[in-house]
């Protein structure tokens, strides 16, 4: 429905973000490109993580697993993945780590957080199994009811979130957000799409 909204509206070309499942692109009758935060992820885990060669990248649940393992294999480290058995939806029943983060950085990746339950649960489920820091990487940072004070009070060094979502509130409600700004990469698809010339390229560059 939203996106036949869009489409009678006008808008003749969609450019979007980490959708939380990519068959989204499927009900669009007009051309869809779906940027990846990835480029933009690796980059600021090289140049903010001291330590992270000696890094783990952990999913804090199964569906999860490509995206860590894409990251992991450009880092050239190991991951691990958290298994959860929900008993119902927005309630965290038990979780089970696969993988060995003992006296590692240990940095936990998704495409969204909301209310910060499970990735919360799952820094420290990574704390009691023996990481050294965790940090939390987050596509899209929703952080709606208790998000904000769940990580205040959680063990991360960092959550760090893109801006796809305005953070400036959030950042000023708790130190531990960081953000990485992607509005270069959606100015840098307009441009390309704009001149005919390949978008693709953003699935594994930063434009600046």
């Amino acid at each position: 429905m939203v996106a036949n909204m869009l489409s009678v509206a006008g808008a003749d070309h969609i450019i979007t973000m980490d959708l939380h499942a990519s068959q989204i692109q499927g009900f669009f009758d007009i051309p869809v490109d779906n940027l990846y935060a990835e480029p933009a992820v690796l980059k600021w885990i090289r140049e903010n993580i001291a330590e992270w060669r000696n890094s783990i990248i952990v999913s804090p649940d199964a569906g999860g697993a490509k995206r860590v393992t894409s990251i992991a294999d450009r880092l050239n480290v190991e991951f691990a993945l958290i298994h959860k058995e929900r008993k119902k939806a927005n309630e965290v029943a038990s979780m089970v780590l696969v993988g060995d983060v003992k006296d590692r950085v240990a940095i936990l990746v998704d495409d969204m957080a909301d209310t910060c339950g499970t990735i919360c649960h799952a820094a420290d489920k990574l704390v009691e199994a023996g990481a050294t820091k965790v940090y939390a990487i987050l596509t899209h940072g929703i952080f709606s009811g208790p998000a904000i004070s769940r990580i205040n009070n959680a063990c991360f060094e960092a959550v760090v979130v893109t801006n796809t979502i305005p953070q400036d509130g959030h950042m000023k409600d708790c130190p531990k957000i960081q953000c990485i700004d992607v509005s270069m990469m959606f100015a840098e698809a307009v441009r390309r799409t704009h001149n005919g010339e390949s978008v693709s390229y953003l699935f594994s560059n930063v434009p600046y």
